[in-house]
């Protein structure tokens, strides 16, 4: 591994950060230390990247903003990739062509002052582009695949493939990348319509003042820790099950918002996953729910990064 670290030093493939704390990059502000982080310049320098990584048979994932992940406490041995540089945006008329690494926040907003319409729910949602294709991320009834034309990849022969739609497979906060866990998204298009600007903004305007009136935003949280049951809210099940307030160490079920779980100053992320253990174990002794967490759960011993466990 130190070998490694030295050769992609030497090979100025971009940033690296070496025993860095996990929580200076997680919306959590939780984890232990990651070995390695690198944040390549571009395409070229990621390929090199990965094939030192796919030689030396060492332990890697992508991070976008860390908005929907949860490490553990304990050192993360192997190299995290950060897609930072891939920022590019290009809008033509409803088409938009965007890198993996371009906040949400930042591209709702790009589209809403280009007049289309599509990306609203994607306002209040503190990830990246690369995060949004992954997960399916959504909001309010709507989701990425919703809108995604095509998304550029590096597979697992560390080639550069697009992929439609269609192959991305995509289902409630599930797409192909879940089950392909190699290849690594780098650039998404969106087809989009044309739409009213002052409309679309009074939207957002309306869908933030929503989320400041119900979301716990003033505490460090990675928005909703469970996906919902069918015909249901994850969040009314652990309300009526009394859990709101429920905590563990400094890490508790918010009184806002149930279905999230806050960070009220210095908790480990073993008190959050005490939580989230403790609500799946009452929902099912309950209700005979099993429910899924929508986070991914990351340097977990005995836990799947691909969180299959609840299945």
């Amino acid at each position: 591994m130190q070998d490694a670290i030295k050769e992609i030093i030497s090979l100025h493939l971009g940033k690296v950060l070496i025993n860095e704390k996990l929580a200076n990059h997680t919306t959590y502000r939780v984890g232990g230390k990651a070995r390695c982080i690198c944040i390549p310049k571009g395409t070229e320098e990621l390929i090199k990247l990965l094939k030192i990584i796919k030689e030396k048979k060492i332990k890697h994932i992508v991070l976008g903003n860390g908005s929907n992940v949860l490490f553990s406490d304990n050192i993360y041995d192997g190299i995290i990739i950060k897609l930072d540089n891939f920022n590019k945006i290009n809008i033509d008329k409803n088409i938009i062509t965007v890198g993996a690494g371009y906040p949400l926040i930042k591209l709702s907003n790009d589209a809403m002052r280009n007049s289309l319409k599509g990306m609203e729910f994607m306002g209040g949602i503190p990830g990246t582009v690369g995060g949004a294709v992954f997960m399916n991320a959504g909001a309010y009834g709507e989701d990425t695949a919703s809108i995604i034309e095509s998304v550029k990849i590096i597979n697992s022969d560390l080639e550069v493939v697009n992929l439609s739609q269609k192959d991305m497979k995509y289902s409630y906060r599930t797409s192909m990348l879940q089950d392909h866990l190699d290849y690594i998204c780098i650039e998404a298009t969106f087809k989009l319509e044309p739409g009213d600007k002052e409309e679309i903004e009074n939207i957002m305007k309306t869908r933030r003042e929503q989320r400041k009136a119900s979301q716990p935003l003033n505490f460090p949280s990675a928005g909703s820790v469970f996906r919902n049951p069918p015909n249901m809210y994850a969040g009314k099940l652990i309300e009526d099950m009394g859990l709101k307030g429920f905590t563990i160490g400094k890490a508790m079920v918010s009184e806002k918002h149930a279905n999230f779980i806050i960070n009220t100053g210095n908790a480990k992320a073993s008190d959050i996953k005490k939580i989230i253990d403790t609500i799946k174990v009452k929902a099912l002794s309950k209700y005979n729910v099993r429910l899924r967490v929508e986070q991914r759960l990351i340097n977990w011993v005995g836990v799947s990064e691909k969180d299959k466990e609840e299945d």
